[in-house]
């Protein structure tokens, strides 16, 4: 059977995945595919990913993009406890994982570009600088943007040690990986210390540095 194969740049979206293979201790092949450069325009990356983003995955004559469904794959292929085996909670990983891409991702993603340094000339602050405005305006909107979802969860997290209960799971993994970019931008999560402690804890996961 061919290694799995895992397309992208921690720098990316594909941070999630990495960690999750990290985690599950499978042997793969990190294939260093980046999206600011012409290695997601190829040919062969188009017939894995037509949409030219990343991270892809393929498992033997299997591909797969979008980094959600790459985990849940993986970490249901690879039978881990990771993902609960019961439906309900099954049904809370992808609850937790799909609200963090709709409530979390886009504003946070917005505010850590508002407060990037473009200034080294790599190939993504090149890819950035020509398509983030820099706006005072629009780093305070997102923020406000993301009061309620932090609050959210706050709340969850405020008698437990991880979103399902006591183990680190999928779910914490998924949300984790978005909430990492609150710590890479400088946030003051003070107000929010349930969450803080949480993503420290999560972070602090030697498969969670990719």
């Amino acid at each position: 059977m061919s290694k799995l194969k895992v397309f992208g740049v921690p720098q990316s979206r594909a941070a999630r995945t990495l960690w999750l293979c990290a985690e599950l201790g499978i042997d793969f092949e990190h294939i260093p595919t980046h999206f600011a450069t012409e290695s997601v325009h190829t040919d062969e990356y188009n017939a894995i990913n037509p949409n030219q983003k990343i991270p892809s995955i393929q498992d033997g004559d299997f591909s797969l993009w979008e980094s959600m469904a790459i985990n849940f794959y993986l970490a249901k292929k690879h039978k881990s406890a990771l993902m609960p085996t019961e439906l309900q909670g099954e049904a809370l990983v992808l609850q937790w994982s799909f609200w963090v891409m709709t409530e979390v991702e886009k504003p946070l993603l917005n505010v850590l570009f508002q407060r990037m340094d473009f200034s080294a000339d790599t190939p993504e602050n090149r890819y950035f600088k020509a398509a983030i405005k820099k706006d005072p305006e629009i780093e305070k909107l997102n923020l406000d943007l993301l009061q309620k979802p932090f609050g959210v969860l706050e709340a969850q997290l405020a008698d437990r040690d991880y979103l399902l209960g006591d183990t680190f799971t999928l779910a914490d993994l998924n949300v984790a990986a978005v909430m990492a970019w609150a710590a890479l931008s400088g946030m003051d999560l003070s107000s929010w210390p349930s969450l803080a402690d949480w993503l420290q804890r999560c972070l602090a996961r030697q498969a969670g540095r990719p």
